[in-house]
């Protein structure tokens, strides 16, 4: 464990240092990072962050300068055997047999951080709080002794989510309040919710460490069959922009932080995350639904001329704030190919256009933050389309080292997954050939610049220390679980009650039925076919409970006999599906769980054009079949409700993605959609504890025919199903106890 030291200053920021001296000058403390004695601009914490990062960079090797231009691999806290990223620690030795404490550094971390200079280091996995203060602190420390003293500046993917993951990495929400995310926040329509979420994110990040989110993602979802729906704030750009700018002022205002003129209260502090917005110029529009992270997914299309409409999160929210932070400090471009927007004809990679990102992103719209690849976009491709990673797209002509030159002529700074620095340092070299020395330095200092001054926004240069024992009383605080908790609650949309909710439990406390004996729940289990998971990987079939009767006792009592059950509840999920196999090719991504034929697809495909697609081009899956992995929770609606008779079957559906609930409505007395939270907050719904107040933030489609004629790049273009009981699941609808919900809410972002 680290032993740091403290120097208070009495109206300035805390000094805390291990090995490194301090300087006293004016009566004031400074952090001697550079071990000189004498006090450098970017040790003066009373100059500007930007000041500083431009004196700091000019003093750094080329291969220092590097090391900031990279990001670690994901990182996993201890790293056990058996995990994902295999590490090694006290020089090669397994996690178990090397006697090493949690929060030991790796052999791997210790060599990115002295020989290669990282100083971007991913999160995936933090065993808890106090092992993540503690690495921090390990992390911290080597650093200090290193030239300069670049304090690390760590990241994290969102990990507040209440609900599992369906796609991307995911980190669990240990030891941090529980929230929903993407479509979950959406659903509430409450700007206001999300940024005081971003907050309370930014507090509990900050008691693990963490100064940079990878995120959030602002892309519009209007392509309902997107694997990353979930995790957006749905198809309307208003709302959506909206919630980048609540976000991003939430989570990077320090609201203790004084401006430079000592007045106005708010802005960059050592309370502040950086946000990471993604993914530019906006994700959304995939061709039928499939996802970029694959080759056979890159396209992302334009069929309804709706480009701009995509940029608005991004111009009117996340780079247009009210306080003074003024900007999200930094943007991802996502993998795809924007295909037919760069009028030069060109079609490559988001990160790899001039166009998307010179032109547009920094010339253009005159972005200054900074610009970091989304994950492994250099390495050399994989022969076959089917495959996790193979994303230069349009540059597989290239070498590594000229990708990354590309990259950088582009204005982007930073190589998301990229720690290798053997091909930044050849790319400088290629580029003094081309452009000369001094072009090249300065094109390295720009991005230098930017990727420092977030470190000395947030304070790290000062103090990256944390005790460990004050962040396990921040994380996962009452206050803060039970303000994730309630805005689960406000998470979850009621879109059918024909008379069955809400069903007391006769045991909540204050209830006119407490005392009374509980009323007995039949909930049926689930099964799921195998299926190729994100990594690629077959995911092996799964039967799993719908609920854990854990979760399910303190409100009900469960029966596994449906003749002796009160009601029934079916836990069930939008369809799992895949829109390509080596075997099949090109198939539908389906939203509906029985078997799906596509009659209405485009012949011809809109992208096309891969170096393993010389032969047929054409990505087109007209006349082709698919069916969901969890057909099977479709059965145990329907058996279900066969087995209850006139018994009440509530549906509580995880929608991932909008999907046929025409195949289930009318077996269903009432349906709870939510888009990621505990067993608990639906439960809670049921019960009475809480009247629904979610309106649907996406539209649920009539069909599939409806979803193949649409635009990708359109929201609100297909036609939205309508149930037994005349409602219309459009964008905007839900129900509480007394009817259709018609509020300020409705008004603001539906009819207005």
């Amino acid at each position: 464990m680290i032993n740091y030291s403290i120097k208070e200053n009495q109206n300035g920021p805390t000094i805390g240092y291990v090995k490194a001296g301090v300087i006293e000058k004016d009566g004031l403390f400074f952090k001697d990072s550079e071990g000189t004695g004498e006090l450098l601009p970017y040790e003066d914490w009373r100059l500007s962050p930007e000041e500083r990062a431009k004196d700091l960079a000019s003093r750094l090797s080329v291969e220092e300068i590097a090391g900031l231009m990279m990001y670690s691999a994901h990182q996993i806290v201890p790293a056990e055997a058996g995990g994902w990223f295999g590490a090694t620690y006290n020089g090669g030795k397994a996690f178990e047999e090397s006697g090493a404490a949690p929060s030991d550094l790796t052999d791997q971390q210790r060599k990115f951080l002295t020989e290669d200079h990282v100083r971007y280091v991913l999160a995936m996995m933090l065993k808890n709080g106090e092992i993540a203060a503690n690495w921090n602190n390990e992390m911290q420390a080597l650093c200090e002794e290193m030239p300069h003293a670049i304090p690390v500046n760590i990241s994290t993917d969102p990990r507040h989510g209440a609900g599992s993951a369906s796609a991307e990495f995911k980190t669990e929400a240990k030891d941090t309040s529980k929230w929903p995310l993407g479509l979950g926040l959406a659903a509430t329509f409450s700007p206001e919710l999300v940024k005081r979420f971003a907050r309370v994110a930014a507090n509990e990040y900050r008691a693990l460490g963490i100064t940079t989110e990878l995120g959030p993602q602002i892309d519009l979802g209007t392509e309902p069959r997107w694997m990353r729906v979930p995790d957006t704030w749905g198809p309307c750009s208003k709302l959506a922009t909206d919630y980048a700018k609540a976000y991003c002022e939430g989570l990077q205002t320090d609201p203790d932080a004084v401006s430079g003129d000592g007045k106005t209260k708010g802005g960059w502090g050592n309370k502040s995350v950086a946000a990471m917005v993604k993914h530019w110029p906006g994700g959304g529009p995939c061709e039928s639904g499939r996802d970029a992270h694959y080759g056979f997914g890159k396209f992302a299309v334009y069929p309804g001329n709706n480009f701009e409409e995509h940029l608005r999160p991004f111009l009117e929210g996340a780079f247009k704030l009210d306080g003074g932070t003024k900007e999200a400090s930094s943007v991802m471009p996502y993998y795809t190919v924007s295909y037919g927007v760069d009028p030069s004809g060109k079609n490559v990679g988001n990160s790899y256009s001039k166009y998307i990102i010179g032109d547009l992103l920094r010339d253009k719209y005159g972005y200054k933050g900074i610009v970091c690849t989304d994950w492994g976009i250099t390495a050399d491709p994989d022969l076959e389309l089917d495959s996790f990673g193979s994303r230069c797209y349009g540059t597989e002509d290239l070498s590594e080292a000229e990708r990354h030159l590309q990259i950088i002529e582009n204005g982007v700074d930073q190589f998301g997954g990229n720690n290798n620095i053997a091909p930044i340092l050849e790319a400088y070299r290629i580029g003094c050939e081309r452009h000369g020395e001094e072009a090249m330095r300065k094109r390295f200092e720009e991005s230098a610049q930017r990727l420092l001054v977030n470190s000395f926004r947030c304070g790290l240069f000062e103090n990256p220390y944390l005790d460990a024992n004050k962040s396990k009383e921040i994380l996962g605080c009452d206050e803060y679980v039970e303000e994730g908790f309630k805005a689960q609650l406000q998470s979850i949309a009621m879109v059918k009650n024909n008379g069955a909710l809400p069903i007391e439990s006769g045991a909540a406390s204050g209830s006119a039925l407490a005392g009374a004996a509980k009323k007995k729940v039949y909930i049926p289990d689930r099964h799921i076919d195998e299926h190729k998971g994100f990594m690629r990987f077959m995911e092996k079939a799964l039967d799993i409970p719908g609920a854990k009767p854990e979760d399910v006792e303190p409100f009900y009592e469960v029966t596994k006999d449906t003749a002796e059950a009160d009601f029934a509840i079916c836990f069930i999920e939008s369809p799992i599906s895949d829109g390509y196999t080596k075997e099949t090719g090109y198939r539908p991504v389906t939203l509906q769980y029985r078997e799906y034929t596509a009659t209405a697809s485009r012949a011809e495909s809109i992208g096309q054009g891969d170096f393993r697609e010389k032969e047929n081009p054409n990505r087109s899956y007209l006349g082709k079949s698919n069916k969901a992995a969890n057909e099977s929770d479709l059965n145990a609606v329907i058996e279900t409700k066969k087995k209850m008779g006139d018994k009440p079957v509530i549906v509580v559906i995880r929608m991932n993605n909008p999907c046929m609930v025409s195949e289930f409505e009318e077996y269903a007395d009432a349906i709870l959609v939510n888009f990621g939270v505990e067993t608990k907050a639906a439960l809670t719904v049921i019960s009475g504890g809480y009247e629904p107040t979610a309106m649907l933030p996406v539209q649920i489609p009539k069909n599939m025919e409806t979803v193949e004629k649409h635009c990708e790049d359109k929201p609100f273009d297909y036609e939205p199903y309508k149930d037994s009981l005349g409602n219309v699941y459009d964008f905007g609808f839900g129900l509480n106890w007394s009817g259709v919900i018609k509020d300020e809410r409705y008004n603001k972002y539906v009819k207005g």
